[in-house]
């Protein structure tokens, strides 16, 4: 999941973290106000004695000159170099520069599955758990108090490698969208059964629901399959292999029976034209990777794609909001991301959440992001220079989990005053200021919000919103967070075997008596020596 393209977020329990964490903050003033100069700092009036390449979370470039990278390079007299690797590209980038011998110091494993891999490759420095105790406190503090389960993932054969990055909102799954307007015009209901849900996106293939007299409507494409899929168990198309929990271990979703007879209807569904043709190639056709094109662009009228806040419509909850002077006040929220952008071509659009639909066996549920959402890792060069990995993990610990409110604002969202300005005085409330309220990725922008997520309790709206909704229930979530040797050496074939297998049986390609066959070779190339250790993982962390 993405956490950072969001710029209206209320920020919750920074006066109970600051009582929490007393006594860990590095005691400095945050940036009201100050020169993106860090010449003009007295601990920069020599020479910068650290180098330090950092990765982080970006839809944009962060600037050479950013201001919020200046104030803490003059903070902790610190040359940043930040690499700008688009998140969507960001694995392909990064490859392109460890192939070329470069190694970041903050490096940030967006994979968790790909921690083992770089550790193997030599790529990562051990962080000694007494260094990582002392100089990021206030990071490990809020993994022990709230994902405490969390906190040994990070090691390997005994030793510290990652910092282990637990989203807190990957508490609620993605959601089932639907075209309310579609709905309302064929007569129908969100649905709650498999046959319900059926007789819903054959209306909208069938019915006409833009009313423009041509039949070019479709029920669904690949995202809401596994909402499909999820009422019989399990979750098939994701970018990593997604196990499940069964009385006798862990199973790879995709290999189970059942799947077997979701595939008998979305095999019918497409043979008469109600999934839509282009499901093979995605619904988002580039750019900001949450946006279900299809959707937006009226072929389909459900999905299962991007996160809640990607589908938030303008008054969905009240959001604190500047008049562009100095007073605030509340008003509805907008509409965000898919929603902005569908009612941008249809301003009659209207979208509504459905619960999953339970299939024959009473099951739902649609997909979910793991909790432990990446890890932060220290590049191996990094420990090679006394001091260094200290430092980082300071530098770290500063701009992610500072206990003071002011401090940890300005270190995700800019410059009190210029950038935001608490609502009111209880300075739980954060407001953007224009016009950076209107800009995409303004932090990225000027470089704020280039820390890790930690795992503090989530108290926002936006998140109030979310759980009146019901996104805390029937998610879907991956039995396995971690990776194994046979994973990282099997994964990407088994992906691209598996994804093979299920469009052919789909479009009917494949007959589904060749199921069985497909189980084998997938088993056969690797898969059962990936449940073997998947397994054994497992019997080890009950």
């Amino acid at each position: 999941m993405d956490l950072y393209p969001f710029i209206g977020k209320k920020i919750g329990l920074f006066l109970a973290l600051a009582l929490l964490l007393s006594g860990c903050a590095i005691q400095a003033g945050p940036p009201s106000s100050f020169s993106a100069n860090p010449s003009q700092s007295s601990a920069a009036s020599e020479a910068p004695p650290y180098h330090i390449t950092w990765t982080m979370y970006q839809n944009l470039p962060v600037p050479s000159d950013a201001e919020m990278v200046a104030y803490v390079e003059g903070k902790f007299n610190v040359d940043l170099d930040i690499w700008n690797l688009e998140n969507n590209k960001y694995e392909a980038l990064l490859e392109l520069r460890l192939a070329q011998g470069e190694i970041p110091d903050l490096f940030r494993v967006r994979r968790h599955q790909d921690l083992l891999k770089y550790q193997r490759q030599g790529l990562l420095a051990e962080i000694p758990k007494d260094l990582l105790m002392k100089h990021a406190p206030n990071i490990m503090k809020a993994i022990q108090d709230y994902a405490p389960s969390y906190l040994d993932y990070g090691t390997i054969d005994g030793a510290y490698y990652g910092i282990p990055v637990v989203n807190p909102t990957n508490i609620y799954r993605i959601p089932v969208v639907y075209r309310q307007d579609w709905l309302e015009k064929l007569g129908l209901q969100t649905p709650e059964t498999l046959e319900q849900f059926e007789e819903v996106i054959y209306a909208f293939a069938n019915g006409d629901p833009d009313g423009n007299g041509l039949k070019d409507t479709y029920g669904l494409s690949i995202e809401g399959m596994n909402v499909v899929f999820g009422a019989f168990g399990q979750i098939v198309f994701a970018d990593q292999l997604y196990f499940a929990e069964k009385d006798t271990g862990l199973v790879i979703g995709a290999l189970e029976p059942e799947m077997k007879e979701a595939l008998r209807y979305l095999r019918k569904w497409y043979k008469d034209g109600v999934i839509d043709p282009e499901f093979i190639t995605g619904e988002n056709k580039g750019g900001y990777k949450h946006l279900s094109h299809a959707f937006i662009e009226g072929r389909i009228g459900m999905t299962s794609m991007g996160n809640y806040y990607h589908w938030i419509q303008n008054g969905d909850y009240m959001a604190w909001s500047s008049n562009g002077q100095s007073a605030t006040e509340e008003n509805p929220s907008t509409a965000t991301f898919n929603v902005k952008e569908l009612t941008a071509k249809n301003p009659q659009a209207k979208v509504v959440f459905g619960d999953p639909f339970t299939g024959p066996g009473g099951k739902r549920g649609s997909k979910a992001y793991d909790l432990l959402m990446s890890f932060t890792a220290i590049g191996a060069n990094a420990a090679k220079e006394p001091g260094k990995l200290a430092k980082i993990l300071e530098v770290l610990d500063y701009v992610s989990a500072n206990p003071d409110p002011d401090e940890y604002t300005s270190m995700h969202y800019g410059v009190q005053g210029k950038h935001w300005e608490w609502a009111d005085s209880s300075r739980k409330d954060v407001i953007v200021l224009p016009p950076y309220n209107q800009i995409f990725g303004y932090q990225n922008q000027i470089g704020s919000n280039i820390g890790m997520t930690v795992p503090l309790p989530e108290t926002e709206r936006r998140e109030q919103w979310a759980a009146t909704l019901g996104l805390d229930t029937n998610g879907i979530y991956n039995a396995l967070e971690i990776s194994t040797p046979s994973l990282i050496q099997n994964a990407a074939q088994l992906i691209k075997l598996k994804n093979k297998a299920y469009i052919s049986f789909i479009t009917g390609e494949k007959p589904l008596e060749e199921f069985e066959d497909f189980v084998q070779a997938f088993m056969e190339s690797g898969g059962s020596e990936v449940l073997r250790e998947a397994n054994e993982w497992r019997r080890k962390h009950q």
